[in-house]
């Protein structure tokens, strides 16, 4: 039974959501909006707001969107021509951004030596750590690039 006046009172809500909308402002300037017309007040006819008009269909010809096979084969085969080239800089960028890698590992890693004495320089080693971690992430970002070219290139035919 309850259910029954629980779906009643669910159907009438949009009905509540239509009510008038009354605007007063008061001595000082300060603007109040309610439901129920205050002494002073002024109601506002809003106009309905405009709702998006539904897209038409796409036609649905029997070859749409297909091409034709040739055709189809030269935009795979520019495709492909593309991402081998792509891959092929991105290959080279990698091996480049090892060296700089190993170059950065091979720093001093913030230590000195003064009077035959090594010492430790922290400004030199947090240098040193930074270096190592933009090459590293460098490293990282090549290798997820070509891994990606690689997994686009074993999609075409």
């Amino acid at each position: 039974m309850k259910l029954k006046y629980l779906l009643a009172l669910m159907c009438l809500m949009p009905l509540a959501a239509h009510a008038d909308l009354y605007k007063s402002v008061d001595a000082d300037g300060h603007v109040t909006y309610s439901s129920t017309p205050l002494k002073g007040s002024k109601k506002l006819n809003l106009e309905p707001l405009p709702t998006m008009v539904p897209l038409a269909k796409v036609p649905s010809h029997a070859n749409f969107p297909r091409v034709d096979e040739e055709t189809q084969k030269g935009r795979d085969e520019t495709r492909r021509t593309i991402l081998q080239d792509e891959l092929k800089t991105e290959q080279k960028l990698l091996e480049e951004a090892k060296r700089n890698l190993q170059e950065a590992t091979d720093q001093n890693r913030g230590n000195f030596v003064v009077n035959g004495k090594p010492m430790h320089n922290e400004a030199r080693a947090q240098e040193y750590n930074a270096a190592v971690s933009k090459q590293t992430d460098e490293v990282n970002t090549h290798q997820k690039n070509i891994d990606a070219l690689n997994a686009e290139l074993s999609k075409l035919k």
